[in-house]
């Protein structure tokens, strides 16, 4: 069976700029039994960028996320990712397509009775049929690529800190290669360097090898940092979507919580703190650059 054709997707967004389509969530509808989680919600991601997709604990996100990579069933709607629309493909096409994409679950998913070099080859084991001396060869270059040490590579995850399960879970996830690449909560559990660490690194690796990601995120740091949009869930559906500045002018109540709060305004640049600069009894910013 021929690996299935990526259509020209292109979609065209508020600023009018044409942009290709790598993911598309079309009227998704998600429940588990009478309770609905997801309704019809939509959703596009754009090729070569980074998505922040946020929103409160027990949103959906998560599930969206699972239900995308088809470990959750959905009620209605239509998924189509590079250009495919998994419901149309046979098995043998999905498996194709299955290998354009990496994940990277929130604690790492690493298999304890492996070492860190043999988690890294399992999606070869499970797509390809390679010698070992190239498994070896290909699962050290993604040991390095993700700034993990060499000798990372015959440690089990019990042997790791954090930080080290996370790289070794992003290295497992860019096994393959892949064109999209899911982030579950990358940088949950990591120390303030840690996680500025990580992002660097997600960066970095979107600008050499070209990926698109999606990135499941609460981290603060990590959607003013590196994301070039984000995507806020609420009441079932996508709240808004776009630039920190679309955040910032939303009106609804939660976006301003979250976007506008305490915590916020110590990462969100002055210039686009806007009328919180002058919540220090009208002194403002005049008062402080005198």
């Amino acid at each position: 069976m021929s690996e299935p054709q990526e259509e020209n997707q292109t979609a065209t967004d508020a600023h009018g700029d044409n942009r290709d389509i790598v993911l598309a969530a079309r009227d998704v509808t998600v429940a588990f039994g009478s309770k609905v989680v997801l309704d019809k919600l939509n959703l596009n991601i754009y090729r070569g960028e980074i998505l922040g997709f946020v929103g409160a604990s027990g949103a959906g996100k998560s599930v969206l996320l699972r239900t995308v990579l088809r470990l959750l069933p959905r009620r209605s709607g239509e998924i189509e990712i590079l250009g495919a629309n998994y419901d149309k493909l046979s098995e043998p096409e999905r498996n194709q397509l299955d290998m354009r994409l990496g994940v990277l679950f929130q604690l790492g998913a690493l298999f304890s009775s492996l070492t860190v070099k043999e988690n890294i080859q399992v999606p070869m084991r499970e797509y390809l049929d390679l010698p070992k001396e190239l498994m070896d060869e290909l699962a050290h270059l993604k040991i390095r690529m993700v700034g993990l040490a060499a000798d990372a590579a015959d440690k089990y995850p019990s042997e790791l800190s954090g930080g080290m399960i996370k790289r070794a879970a992003l290295a497992r996830a860019l096994a393959l290669d892949p064109d999209l690449v899911f982030l579950d909560e990358p940088t949950s559990g990591l120390d303030p360097i840690g996680a500025a660490e990580f992002d660097e690194l997600i960066a970095k690796l979107r600008d050499t090898l070209g990926l698109t990601v999606y990135m499941v995120t609460h981290d603060l740091d990590s959607l003013f940092s590196v994301c070039d949009r984000i995507a806020v869930l609420g009441h079932k559906r996508v709240l808004v979507e776009g630039t920190v500045e679309d955040m910032l002018a939303c009106d609804d109540p939660w976006v301003q919580s979250y976007f506008r709060g305490k915590r916020a305004r110590s990462i969100v640049p002055q210039a686009k703190a806007g009328d919180h600069r002058n919540d220090d009894n009208g002194a403002g910013a005049h008062s402080r650059e005198k």
